[in-house]
């Protein structure tokens, strides 16, 4: 008897444990399920955060450096530290996607950055990093992330519109068969022409490609948030990458070592005159090889150009012999280094040698870097121009010598940063006044005079823009005088004078 509770007893024993076993071996299972799980979903929010945080979250180690020194890459490292901390996000239902291919050369495509961004955020849509142009007479292969901070860029604007590198897979692959829309804005148009017309069109297709991003929106009439909107693209959000940057400021700190300087943007390189037509001073055989140049870009729609008439109407940029003339004649210090930010100068040494006679001082970036720094650069115009504007925002004097995008812009960003001292020629006056005293109608001394009083109020003071109605092309440039994003503004300025 016995024997038998005892068996029975183990019996019951084993299947206790038997039980408690399975019971484990589930519990086990249910928790590596529950931790797959777990994982599966850290790693589908990861995925969604790193189509925003690009690299910093889930695209691995950043790409081996190509040609940064450890300088540079202690710039970036403090660039990643200081862009940790960032805007909040702002969340909104997005209407689609909007693509933008940007044209012309480095400071056209900066300010159709800028409308491009106030663009999306108006329409509560998502924008792509834009596409730089590659096929201009400049034929520069840049990406974006080559010339910008894309990082930056993307980060410091995430409170006002959403932006990515690229569009999502599924879409991605709608725009390569070609399923997209595909257009170019009217130029110069009301932000509500995008609300109208471009909105409706996002909505229909979910992408819309705009092929043409040059002047197309007004330079006036815009709502307030739009216009401050733009300068924050402007001038915070559009830095230049690391390595651009660090080559500019050691730029700054040659020149700096000897003393002020002052940029001069001398617009005078060969594609300037063929496009112009403006052949002043040229030789027979320049004349025809810059006609025959104009003659060989269809997009350059005027050919047939009156040079003389064109000068006389201060539609030509000014020669490197009117320049020197007209520095002179405003007292502009003939010890001063004189930067040249231009390309190649047309007609070399000959046409450049009254300048160096009256500024000994010319330099230029090729003259102050040393080769091996400047070799990644060459072939690139716009990275080239990038490091012209930063030396050209730095300097204690601006003189463009026509009215280019560049001196638009960055007589702007001057005013901008403190109303800067920026010589504004007007060269319809001024040519009239050089042909006078060559003539010998004017002394020097009546020559000089009269340059100073008509650039007194010519040097970057505060003032609104001029707004002509119907004829946009003619007003001022919204990018050369932000006025609404000034300190202190201009009203506070007339109300202060008036009181």
């Amino acid at each position: 008897m016995g024997l038998k509770v005892t068996a029975l007893a183990e019996s019951r024993l084993e299947k206790l444990k038997s039980s408690m076993s399975s019971k484990s071996r589930m519990k086990l299972w249910m928790i590596r399920i529950t931790t797959s799980v777990l994982i599966w979903i850290c790693l589908v929010q990861l995925t969604i955060l790193g189509e925003t945080w690009g690299p910093r979250v889930l695209k691995g180690w950043p790409p081996c450096p190509s040609h940064e020194s450890a300088a540079v890459l202690a710039v970036k490292s403090s660039t990643e530290v200081s862009a940790r901390v960032l805007p909040p996000k702002r969340v909104y239902r997005n209407n689609g996607y909007l693509m933008v291919s940007c044209n012309g050369g480095l400071n056209q495509m900066r300010s159709a950055i800028c409308d491009m961004v106030a663009i999306a955020r108006y329409l509560n849509v998502t924008l792509i990093v834009p596409e730089l142009d590659k096929t201009s007479f400049w034929a520069d292969p840049s990406e974006f992330q080559d010339i910008f901070d894309v990082d930056h860029f993307i980060m410091s604007l995430r409170d006002e519109v959403r932006i990515l590198k690229e569009l999502p897979p599924r879409l991605k692959r709608r725009v390569e068969l070609g399923v997209t829309h595909t257009m170019a804005p009217i130029s110069w148009s009301d932000i509500s022409y995008y609300h109208n017309q471009i909105l409706p069109l996002i909505q229909q297709y979910k992408v819309v490609h705009l092929n043409r991003t040059d002047a197309r929106l007004a330079n006036n009439g815009q709502p307030m948030e739009i216009q401050k909107l733009r300068c924050r693209v402007n001038f915070g959000a559009l830095k230049f990458t690391p390595q651009i940057e660090e080559l500019g400021r050691k730029v700054v700190r040659i020149l700096r070592q000897e003393g002020p300087f002052m940029v001069l943007h001398l617009r005078y390189e060969m594609d300037m005159l063929a496009f112009s037509g403006c052949t002043q001073g040229c030789k027979q055989e320049e004349v025809e090889e810059l006609t025959r140049m104009r003659y060989a870009y269809p997009w350059w729609k005027e050919k047939i150009i009156n040079s003389d008439l064109k000068r006389r109407d201060g539609l030509c940029p000014l020669t490197p012999e009117e320049t020197a003339l007209t520095l002179r004649a405003l007292d502009i210090d003939p010890s001063i280094q004189v930067y040249i930010a231009a390309g190649e100068i047309y007609g070399g040494e000959r046409r450049m040698a009254s300048l160096a006679a009256a500024y000994p001082n010319l330099v230029r970036k090729e003259t102050l870097l040393e080769s091996s720094e400047l070799r990644f650069f060459q072939n690139h115009s716009s990275q080239m121009a990038a490091l012209d504007y930063l030396v050209s925002l730095e300097s204690d004097i601006f003189v463009p010598t026509y009215d280019g995008n560049m001196a638009k812009v960055v007589e702007g960003h001057r005013r901008y940063l403190g109303y800067k001292k920026t010589i504004l020629l007007d060269r319809k006056h001024l040519v009239d006044l050089i042909d006078q005293h060559n003539a010998g109608s004017l002394t020097w001394d009546e020559f000089s005079t009269a340059v100073k009083e008509a650039h007194a109020e010519r040097m970057g003071n505060p003032t609104k823009r001029l707004v002509i109605q119907d004829r946009p092309k003619e007003e001022d440039y919204f990018y050369s005088n932000p006025w609404e994003c000034l300190e202190p503004s201009y009203e506070d300025e007339l109300t202060s004078s008036s009181m």
